[in-house]
């Protein structure tokens, strides 16, 4: 027996400080479109900018076309997987559209994973659990990727610190020249020479 869940109310599970609406428009899947279902369309429309971290309404329009393909159970888009999906890709809040793309990218690998997943618990066939269990595992390491991409990514543009004035005590060690430091690691210049240092040991 098949059971079908139904959902009707979205609710968040733990509280959260997003000064964001509750809850994204929600998308209805027809048979030769796609429909944002919100009162106002260009506030469903300009909320799913938002969530999908889109650099305009044509760059939402194309995400949210890729989104409904990679949502198909069956070949059918799903109304459901498109709602987590949009949900998940809005609580990961992407900043930019490289952000957008890989985040999306995130979100489809990991519900296809979720089918490896179910195939895999229901496949007695060593020969077929063998090969689901490969394909599983390529796309969870797909997925650590681009988790370590997608961090990579925001922390590429952290700031160097720059220090104005210095003291060196007798004794000391200062180096003259440009030094910037990116995750606790110090780097000078090529170039650049010792200044104020004490006699060597």
């Amino acid at each position: 027996m098949t059971t079908a869940l139904e959902r009707h109310i979205t609710s968040p599970l733990a509280a959260s400080d997003r000064s964001a609406p509750a809850a994204n428009p929600r998308v209805k899947l027809y048979k030769r479109r796609i429909a944002i279902s919100h009162p106002d369309p260009q506030a469903g429309e300009q909320l799913l900018v938002e969530a999908l971290g889109a650099a305009d309404r044509d760059a939402m329009h194309g995400i949210l076309r890729q989104l409904v393909k990679a949502s198909a159970v069956g070949q059918k888009p799903d109304e459901a997987n498109l709602a987590f999906m949009i949900s998940t890709i809005r609580s990961i809040a992407p900043k930019d559209s490289v952000e957008a793309m890989l985040v999306s990218q995130m979100v489809s690998v990991h519900m296809a994973a979720m089918r490896f997943a179910c195939r895999l618990a229901c496949t007695d066939d060593l020969a077929q659990q063998e090969g689901i269990a490969r394909a599983l595992t390529r796309l969870s390491r797909t997925f650590a990727a681009q988790v370590e991409a997608l961090n990579r990514h925001r922390n590429s543009d952290e700031r160097a610190i720059t220090v104005q004035n210095l003291s060196v005590q007798d004794g000391g060690r200062a180096i003259v020249g440009n030094v910037t430091q990116h995750a606790g690691v110090l780097v000078a210049e090529a170039g650049a020479s010792g200044a104020g240092q004490g006699p060597s040991r």
